[in-house]
């Protein structure tokens, strides 16, 4: 309740009204852009193509909302944009030039951000090639060179649009831009989804009790992720006190928040990534071996293949989140910021010492952070398996879903706070 009444709260003020409606607006642009299709394609054949729902191509229609599926002018999304962001960041840890711009303030995540833009837009040309060239080639109704450059440019400028709208959402609306478009995505296939479950109930396809415990699984999933979101190990920090001049700085007591899941939802899409390669390709090979080998033992819908892709996603996802965390993630570097600025963590001694306990700690919330990501991602892939129900939106949808609304919320708390804060002069 307390959500729904800061929203209510929110929406009297006249100020975040104007960014709250501003970002509906925004949203809706993106959902009637998605039902935009692309010229010069043939819709049969392009049922056809999808009618199996897995591969990698099933993460990017998560992403786009089933555009990617229908090939509308959004079928790219945002997917080069998180690409490019994610490339950037890996090579800010790699390449030292980079390391330093990062580490320059405002100016230097300015800069970053253009490059961010410029590599999305090639990613966005080159996989808008792909797609035209490659995977939808059979659902080109003609494939000359000027139909072809119509595609490619009509995808990209729909990625680059795309990209545009998050940022107008980040200067003039609430939340982040970007994670808003894919929540947009992934709540729009909810109401497809309880379409497709209800009909199967009707049919008899679906038991009630299984429905029933559906919505109870659902809704512990949910809390699940709200608290493991939450969630954060607090190591102490004191300050020492030390005289500058006339002036004495220091004393004070802080903490470092350690988040449980310190990854976010990376792990889960780049395990997604590997394990849906080989699903991928047996659509440029029907009715081969391969085809049939990868089907019966690597797909989330084979038999024995369910346990097997359940399991490698398991330890994919513990690989990724351990990596990913000890990319974002430097001990060394806390324990020399805290040592410079005369801070240190109660009965452990400052330098090496700090480092280790730093390691230890976070290794330990890591694996906690780790196990709840590799639960929440496999057990809609078993219920999928071994019932009826049909959850386009469960896993990888929650957690993103789950994590935007937290993040947007606490944005919207802040605007409240800012505002009403009168402060100790009257």
């Amino acid at each position: 309740m307390s959500m729904f009444g800061t929203i209510a709260h929110a929406w009297k003020v006249a100020d975040i009204r104007r960014k709250m409606i501003f970002t509906l607006l925004m949203l809706i642009v993106f959902r009637l852009g998605s039902n935009i299709p692309v010229p010069g394609i043939n819709r049969d054949v392009l049922s056809q193509m999808f009618d199996g729902g897995t591969g990698l191509f099933a993460l990017f229609d998560l992403f786009s909302g089933g555009s990617f599926s229908n090939f509308t002018i959004f079928a790219l999304s945002i997917t080069p944009y998180i690409t490019a962001s994610i490339i950037l960041q890996l090579l800010t840890i790699a390449i030292p030039s980079l390391e330093a711009l990062a580490k320059e303030g405002t100016e230097g995540k300015k800069k970053i951000a253009q490059y961010t833009r410029y590599l999305t837009v090639v990613l966005a040309i080159v996989q808008a090639i792909g797609l035209a060239v490659g995977l939808f080639r059979k659902a080109l109704i003609s494939t000359d060179f000027f139909s072809v450059t119509v595609i490619v440019l009509t995808l990209s400028a729909g990625t680059a649009f795309l990209m545009w709208l998050g940022e107008q959402i980040n200067e003039n609306g609430i939340g982040n831009g970007i994670s808003l478009i894919i929540f947009g995505g992934i709540v729009a296939r909810i109401p497809t989804s309880i379409h497709t479950n209800w009909v199967k109930f009707t049919a008899g396809e679906i038991d009630v009790l299984t429905v029933i415990l559906f919505c109870i699984f659902a809704i512990i999933v949910v809390l699940g992720i709200i608290e493991i979101q939450q969630g954060q190990r607090r190591i102490p920090v004191q300050y020492a006190k030390r005289v500058v001049g006339r002036k004495m700085y220091g004393g004070q007591s802080t903490h470092i928040p350690l988040k449980v899941n310190q990854a976010g939802v990376i792990p889960v899409i780049f395990s997604l990534s590997l394990l849906q390669f080989p699903l991928t390709l047996t659509y440029f090979f029907p009715n081969s071996g391969f085809t049939a080998f990868v089907t019966k033992w690597l797909s989330p819908h084979g038999d024995p293949g369910v346990w097997f892709y359940s399991v490698f996603n398991v330890l994919l996802i513990i690989f990724f989140t351990y990596f990913y965390t000890a990319v974002t993630f430097n001990p060394l570097e806390v324990a020399n910021n805290m040592k410079a600025n005369g801070g240190f963590i109660p009965g452990i001694r400052p330098g090496k010492p700090t480092v280790e306990y730093l390691n230890k700690v976070m290794t330990r919330i890591t694996f906690v952070g780790a196990i709840f990501l590799a639960v929440i991602a496999t057990m809609p892939t078993l219920l999928s398996g071994f019932t009826s129900l049909e959850a386009k939106f469960g896993g990888t949808s929650l957690l993103i879903a789950v994590g935007v609304a937290l993040d947007t919320m606490k944005q919207l708390e802040n605007q409240m706070v800012m505002r009403n804060y009168q402060g100790f002069l009257k």
